[in-house]
């Protein structure tokens, strides 16, 4: 198990290990071997192992029965990816998931100052404003609300939004092509009505996601503030050395 060439610590080397057999190999609610196995599969110690399941446990991949032993998480294999998550429908559909959405509410509004900043549009402008809950497998996952400006988009209706993929929508009854789109993200905690509609608890741990998404003309085509369930999403950055980084911390 140990490789002296790898510097880092050995129960991150057996996290690894691990992470691997789990995602490639384990299904949800399977048990891991014991301990002492572990110890004597792995060729490492009792706290090396210890640390490592710790670590696991942490990152939502495994979790415990007391007096049963360690068990597969369902997150390791339901939690979906959201920095690939241009579209939530095709995303689902991608990790074998049946997407369902509920629109809560669908109207015109004029722009505020917050939104015309956001949009770059005028205030007062007509906007869209789409309030969305988004299900998986019937698990409720996210609640959006979207805005769109809506001269671009004048013939947009809540009927057509019930049928289609907003971004379908976007490419194929109004020709606009996506040529970017930016994410911020932060922790946060529920509220009480975004708890009721996201099925978990009051003050449980989710994630806010604000997005901005430009057509091919450099023009902002929609300002989206979703609220997502920490236990069903995970977020990824990459990071490539001598490339300018686009992460940033704000």
């Amino acid at each position: 198990m140990a490789d002296l060439s790898n510097t880092k610590p050995l129960y991150l080397q057996l996290v690894e290990t691990l992470e691997t057999e789990i995602r490639e190999k384990l299904e949800a609610n399977e048990k891991l071997l014991s301990e002492r196995e572990l110890t004597q599969v792995y060729g490492v110690s009792r706290i090396t192992v210890r640390l490592a399941l710790q670590e696991l446990e942490k990152r939502g991949l495994v979790y415990k029965v007391h007096g049963k032993g360690t068990f597969v998480s369902e997150v390791s294999h339901q939690a979906v990816d959201l920095s690939m998550a241009y579209s939530f429908t095709d995303q689902m559909r991608r990790v074998g998931r049946v997407p369902k959405t509920q629109i809560l509410s669908f109207e015109k509004i004029q722009a505020t100052d917050y939104l015309a900043q956001r949009l770059q549009v005028a205030v007062d402008d007509p906007v869209f404003e789409l309030e969305r809950l988004r299900l998986a497998d019937g698990i409720p996952m996210m609640l959006e609300r979207t805005y769109v400006p809506a001269v671009l988009f004048e013939s947009l209706s809540e009927k057509e939004l019930q049928v289609k993929p907003l971004y379908e929508i976007f490419a194929e009854d109004f020709e606009q092509v996506i040529r970017l789109a930016e994410e911020e993200f932060y922790a946060s905690i529920a509220l009480e009505n975004e708890a009721r509609l996201l099925d978990i608890q009051n003050g449980d741990a989710v994630l806010h996601l604000i997005r901005k998404t430009y057509n091919d003309k450099n023009r902002i085509i929609e300002y989206t503030f979703s609220i997502a369930r920490a236990d069903q999403f995970r977020y990824k950055i990459s990071h490539t050395r001598g490339e300018q980084d686009s992460s940033k911390l704000k």
